[in-house]
């Protein structure tokens, strides 16, 4: 669905991502993995137009949307859920998911909205609070809530469960599984929680240094001892 060629990025004049070759095939989890600093997140942002590219190129479903903007690739389904930030605090959890429908017939965002209430259920209890009051984990939720009402193919995840409780933690990577499995999602995901990461992912990329150190089968990084131990802290 969404593959990357020779990918050199990064922020003006600084080069962080290195020769990169990327793919994310239909309905799957592609987990990218790697220490602080290895351009995890600056991919995210490449794939979404919100990295400088110096060369190569990226295709979404054939398309070549290397220089598009922002805005035109998500109208072409590609949604970008960042860590922080990802919501409208001072509106209440209801105004955010009309926010993300404003474009949508008033049938239709009546229908989105029941379907993300439907796997989020913790949401209906907060319709009418401002969502700068609840927690980090229900943040995240209202975020990828906001994707699914814009109808998106794919979800670039940067940290979803970063600095929430383990518990929490499970049910949001839980979550990600369900988009997969019952709406047929695509979805790359960037995770400092490697191991629960790479449990539930289909393939997944080691990013070390901006450079692709592993490429394969999630599972296989999961049990691949060296790289484990050297550069995910799995013992």
């Amino acid at each position: 669905m969404l593959k990357v060629s020779q990918l050199n990025a990064g922020y003006g004049k600084l080069h962080i991502l290195y020769d990169i070759d990327f793919e994310a095939p239909r309905r799957e989890i592609t987990v990218v993995v790697g220490p602080n600093g290895s351009g995890k997140s600056t991919l995210l942002k490449a794939l979404f137009g919100l990295a400088t590219i110096y060369s190569g190129k990226i295709e979404f479903e054939d398309k070549d949307i290397t220089r598009l903007p922002p805005h035109k690739r998500a109208r072409l389904g590609l949604a970008y859920v960042p860590q922080t930030d990802n919501v409208f605090t001072t509106l209440t959890v209801e105004e955010n998911l009309r926010m993300a429908g404003y474009l949508l017939e008033p049938h239709e965002l009546k229908e989105r909205i029941d379907l993300v209430l439907d796997i989020f259920p913790t949401l209906k209890e907060y319709l009418k609070k401002k969502a700068g009051a609840l927690s980090g984990g229900e943040r995240q939720m209202i975020a990828i809530a906001m994707c699914l009402i814009r109808d998106a193919k794919m979800l670039l995840l940067d940290e979803p469960t970063a600095q929430l409780a383990p518990k929490i933690a499970t049910y949001i990577l839980n979550k990600i599984v369900e988009l997969r499995d019952r709406l047929g999602i695509t979805i790359v995901l960037v995770e400092q929680n490697a191991k629960k990461a790479l449990e539930i992912g289909d393939r997944a990329y080691l990013l070390v240094s901006g450079r692709v150190a592993f490429r394969g089968k999630a599972q296989e990084l999961l049990e691949h001892k060296e790289l484990g131990k050297l550069y995910l802290g799995l013992v």
